[in-house]
């Protein structure tokens, strides 16, 4: 049982409510994540500090206020289809990442303090969505991007 505050369960009580608990495919919840960057293309998002070098344990409870992942969580769809927080262990088990494709998204080292929306997106949109079609193309974005 995880503890919440009541202005929390105020909020999950209003997203069960108008959005039912909905099955989205890993692809669907991806692109969901995607456009909501993208709505807020300006925005400078924070990072999240060396994410390869904590322990397991560490890692997943890492979070930071305004990061990619608090995008995500900040809506009611994604929440309906199941995120359950904005910490980096529930980003890697909601929308089904290694260890090494998250710390690509959303750690210090690639982008410093600060990130904007606009190029968390199109990262994630090159590698998860817009995949490169056959070997070559597949080989050639490995070291492209």
């Amino acid at each position: 049982m995880k503890h919440r505050e009541f202005d929390q369960l105020q909020l999950l009580a209003k997203i069960n409510q108008h959005y039912p608990q909905q099955v989205m495919s890993r692809e669907a919840r991806i692109q969901r994540w995607v456009e909501l960057l993208e709505g807020e293309s300006h925005r400078l998002l924070s990072t999240l500090r060396e994410t390869e070098y904590q322990p397991a344990a560490v890692r997943a409870g890492l979070r930071s206020d305004n990061s990619a992942i608090t995008v995500a969580f900040d809506d009611p769809v994604l929440r309906a289809a199941g995120l359950e927080g904005d910490t980096y262990g529930e980003a890697k088990r909601f929308f089904q990442l290694s260890d090494r494709q998250l710390h690509r998204i959303v750690c210090f080292c690639h982008f410093g303090t600060t990130v904007s929306a606009e190029t968390t997106a199109r990262y994630i949109r090159a590698k998860y969505i817009d995949k490169p079609k056959g070997v070559f193309a597949r080989l050639y974005s490995m070291f492209a991007v």
